[in-house]
């Protein structure tokens, strides 16, 4: 049995985390750079530094978290690939694209429920498709 919408919703899954790793990678890129957020300080004078230090560490903590994140989900979601390819074991590939997708999304808050939601019905697929026998008549 061919599984292939279970691949493509898987990869589409992958680009998703990959594109919110990118964001937590931007924002690390943010904290790093100082600069860029002196800049927008003294465009808005109502913000003191107090509030641009808190700023500063929750760009810092939300940064690595999402990138932590996304990048255990596609490697989780890769393995899961490999496992589906070739019909070898559907049924652990579609529990450990169900557990990804779930913890995805809870873990980073919500940002990655549009990618989790690929992976969950890729992992759906794969638990309740089942091969066809051949009946002998």
């Amino acid at each position: 049995m061919k599984r292939t919408g279970e691949i493509v919703l898987s990869v589409i899954g992958i680009l998703g985390y990959g594109l919110l790793g990118a964001l937590g990678g931007f924002m690390l890129f943010l904290q790093n750079n100082e600069d860029i957020l002196q800049e927008a300080a003294e465009e808005n004078p109502d913000v003191n530094m107090g509030d641009l230090n808190t700023i500063i560490e929750g760009m810092g903590t939300g940064g690595t978290m999402l990138v932590t994140i996304s990048i255990i989900a596609i490697i989780l979601s890769v393995v899961a690939i490999f496992l589906v390819k070739g019909n070898k074991q559907p049924v652990i590939a579609g529990v450990i694209l169900i557990v990804t997708s779930v913890l995805g999304a809870i873990i980073t808050f919500g940002a990655g429920a549009i990618p989790g939601i690929f992976l969950l019905i890729s992992g759906i697929m794969c638990l309740v498709r089942k091969e066809r026998v051949a009946s002998i008549r």
